[in-house]
């Protein structure tokens, strides 16, 4: 992710215009000016240490949600050297997404009901018939093209394994958030159980990290909670960068907590996919920005705001808080 943040914008002090650069210029008082030490002390550090974080390949968030702003941190790796969360306790707790399930099972079953012996075995003779004159026909065809898919399958395989997905510090389903560095920290020295813990780098993470260390970057912060009240102000107030970074970081909750239904509400052709790229395109600047202004024109305000609250309710719902 490299998105810069979206509501703060840093413009550099100038010093006023000095009539001489051989005369200091003075105050009412003091003489020499000195530098406002308060700004000075008030402006955050920008030699922030990242060496820990980029050799480890891990990340510390910062995430706002209706609820209260917390921290965790979130890795990419290979998809086939992770292993998913485990959502089984998780979804047993909930008795709405327990039912439904149970509804898809029950209308995925097939159901044969045999009512004579004698015709349940001629429809059987007659299936096997039907499916060797079949092979005879589709048989040369059928030999020459299983090898070139095996291998396309393969190979798609593959390369979707070799991609890289999120992972952040959840366990059994749930996002655990920190209100305070410390507590994060602590944490991560426990030795507690999480999804993290399976990558090669987390022992050295929980021996060297520090609370000063959790000070996540403006592209790895993304405020939830001010999305719906954004969308519900209309076309011309969208914050084109706050939405988008909502996008990403919903999708990756979306994929690592298993939550299909996020994912299916953001995925391409969706209403809010189409809000995405609309988004996408009025940033990027030039003809495409035009073209963009006017694709957002079309997307309903209410509807967008409503798709949202729902898609920032389950990510909250699956937060575990740690204070």
């Amino acid at each position: 992710m490299g998105n810069p943040k979206h509501t703060e914008v840093s413009v550099a002090r100038q010093s006023p215009q000095r009539p001489d650069a051989d005369e200091p210029e003075l105050d009412d008082t003091t003489g020499a000016a000195q530098p406002d030490e308060t700004e000075e002390t008030d402006r955050p550090s920008a030699s922030i240490d990242r060496s820990l974080w980029d050799e480890l390949r891990i990340d510390p968030v910062e995430i706002a949600l209706p609820a209260g702003t917390g921290f965790t941190l979130r890795a990419y790796r290979p998809a086939s050297s992770l292993t998913p969360t485990d959502v089984t306790e998780r979804d047993q707790d909930d008795p709405f997404l327990a039912r439904r399930q149970a509804v898809e099972e029950e209308e995925d079953d097939e159901t044969v009901v045999i009512l004579d012996e004698e015709l349940a075995q001629e429809f059987a003779a007659e299936d096997d018939d039907e499916d060797a004159t079949r092979r005879r026909r589709d048989g040369a065809a059928a030999d020459t093209d299983t090898d070139t898919e095996e291998d396309s399958d393969e190979a798609v395989a593959d390369e979707e394994n070799d991609e890289e997905v999120p992972v952040f510090l959840s366990h059994q389903g749930k996002l655990l958030l920190f209100k305070t560095p410390e507590s994060l920290v602590s944490f991560i020295r426990s030795g507690a159980p999480n999804d993290l813990s399976q990558l090669d780098s987390w022992n050295e993470l929980s021996e060297r990290v520090e609370p000063a260390d959790i000070a996540p970057l403006d592209e790895d912060t993304y405020e939830l909670d001010l999305v719906v009240e954004n969308l519900r102000g209309g076309h011309d107030t969208w914050d084109s960068t706050l939405l988008i970074e909502a996008g990403e970081v919903a999708r990756d909750l979306s994929y690592a907590l298993r939550l299909p239904a996020v994912l299916d509400m953001l995925s391409a052709g969706s209403s809010l996919d189409d809000l995405d790229e609309a988004l996408r395109a009025t940033a990027n600047g030039g003809i495409g920005a035009f073209m963009g202004r006017r694709r957002l024109k079309k997307i309903g305000a209410q509807t967008a705001s409503l798709g949202w609250r729902t898609i920032v309710g389950k990510i909250s719902a699956v937060v575990d808080w740690r204070d």
